[in-house]
């Protein structure tokens, strides 16, 4: 199964490990610091032109989407609920 994130950008459902809003990444110091590596290790991508409403966690990489969390998040609970 996948899942869309936004423009052309797809994944695998078993690549997610989770998904947050965008405030996150200022709201916590433990996020600034995950957040922070991601970029460093180059593991960060921007879905499209749009401002990010969301931060997408998988295995190998971190992406700011277009899509709010809460999409994204009824989107895989369909997935799992399917």
């Amino acid at each position: 199964m996948f899942i869309h994130l936004g423009g052309e950008k797809i994944i695998r459902a078993s690549e997610l490990i989770a998904i947050f809003d965008i405030s996150i990444e200022k709201s916590s110091k433990i996020s600034k610091q995950f957040i922070g590596q991601a970029v460093k290790d180059k593991r960060t991508e921007q879905i499209g032109e749009e401002d990010c409403k969301s931060l997408v966690v998988t295995k190998s990489k971190v992406y700011y989407s277009p899509i709010s969390s809460t999409t994204l998040k009824k989107r895989a609970n369909q997935l799992l609920t399917n």
